[in-house]
């Protein structure tokens, strides 16, 4: 008599992630027959019964065991289960900015930089502390390398000094975007940059040329000098900038004010010019240097202030800063004592 085909035996089952896990005293090895039936594994075999009537009712169809699992609903719990953690089409979009980004400032760089070479011999003869000439090509090469990427503006452009005396320029920092819209400004200032930086092929030897001053964080000796370079730099015409809070900002929180730049400002008899920069903390945020994100970016310059003594210029400045960023709604501000911001997470 010929073996029905469905009570032909099929391979033994070890362990299926499909089927709950048995009791110790239940083994999966005394299922030794299964059928496939458009579903998954059916233990055991049909009824003889159920087998006979199966030969006359050519309609007739197995019942499922109410255990299993039909097979599309594996698959389509799958589906499911891998469309649980898409990739941002967002996130992905500003990694692609970013990558461009980084491609359009150093060819542009490149380009520029011999620029640089041909006239930094004139700019040494002529004009050596100021450097006008590199300030220049720094300003084109940071316009040109920003316009495909995000829009900026300028408020407060009445406030610079006239003539581009000198002078200490203060500033938040959010970003480092900041310094490319800031080189935006034209004005001939010197940034203060970790030494590192000056290792950087092209761009480390531009900012060598544009006589950026170099600083070891760690070292207080190289903070002595970077200081003492400042007020040199400034009493032979020159204008310096800092970032006082010493860092990007990870929290969006404005840092307290370090007085160096203060310090140099009350030494040399200069003005300090607040500068508030907004923006370039959505742009870019600091430790997501890769990626370029979708916003525009606006930079407030404020009214001078003078003065002789640091702690009342860094105050001030401070405050003017805070009240700023407040009054654009990104920082929620509480005064305390005599005008001092206390600025809390906003």
């Amino acid at each position: 008599m010929e073996t029905l085909p469905w009570l032909k035996p099929c391979f033994s089952l070890p362990r299926s992630p499909l089927i709950s896990s048995p009791s110790p005293s239940t083994r999966l090895s005394t299922i030794s027959r299964c059928q496939l039936n458009g579903n998954l594994f059916l233990p055991r075999s049909p009824r003889p019964s159920l087998i006979l009537r199966s030969q006359y009712d050519p309609k007739f169809r197995f019942p499922s065991p109410k255990h299993t699992i039909p097979r599309r609903s594996v698959v389509a719990s799958s589906s499911h289960g891998a469309a649980a953690y898409p990739v941002s089409g967002f996130q992905f979009g500003s990694r692609i900015r970013g990558i461009c980004f980084y491609m359009v400032t150093a060819m542009t760089a490149i380009v520029l930089f011999v620029a640089m070479v041909v006239a930094h011999p004139f700019v040494l003869l002529f004009d050596r502390h100021r450097r006008k000439a590199h300030h220049f090509i720094a300003k084109l090469w940071a316009a040109l390398t920003i316009a495909p990427f995000y829009e900026f503006e300028f408020e407060g452009l009445e406030n610079l000094p006239p003539g581009d005396p000198p002078a200490v320029y203060v500033s938040n920092h959010q970003s480092f975007l900041d310094i490319y819209t800031l080189l935006t400004l034209g004005r001939c200032f010197k940034f203060i940059s970790k030494s590192s930086v000056f290792l950087f092929p092209v761009i480390g030897w531009a900012m060598y040329f544009m006589g950026v001053i170099p600083l070891r964080r760690m070292d207080s000796r190289s903070q002595l000098d970077c200081l003492k370079r400042c007020v040199e730099l400034v009493k032979k015409g020159a204008s310096v900038f800092f970032f006082p809070e010493g860092t990007r900002s990870k929290d969006g929180k404005l840092g307290a004010f370090k007085k160096g730049a203060f310090s140099v400002a009350a030494k040399t008899g200069v003005p300090v010019v607040p500068i508030t920069v907004m923006g370039t903390g959505e742009l870019m945020p600091a430790g997501m240097e890769g990626v370029v994100n979708s916003a525009s970016a606006k930079v407030v310059i404020h009214k001078p202030i003078e003065g002789s003594n640091a702690d009342v210029l860094c105050k001030e400045a401070r405050n003017v800063i805070a009240d700023t960023l407040l009054l654009h709604g990104i920082l929620s501000s509480i005064r305390e004592g005599e005008g001092s911001a206390h600025v809390v997470e906003g």
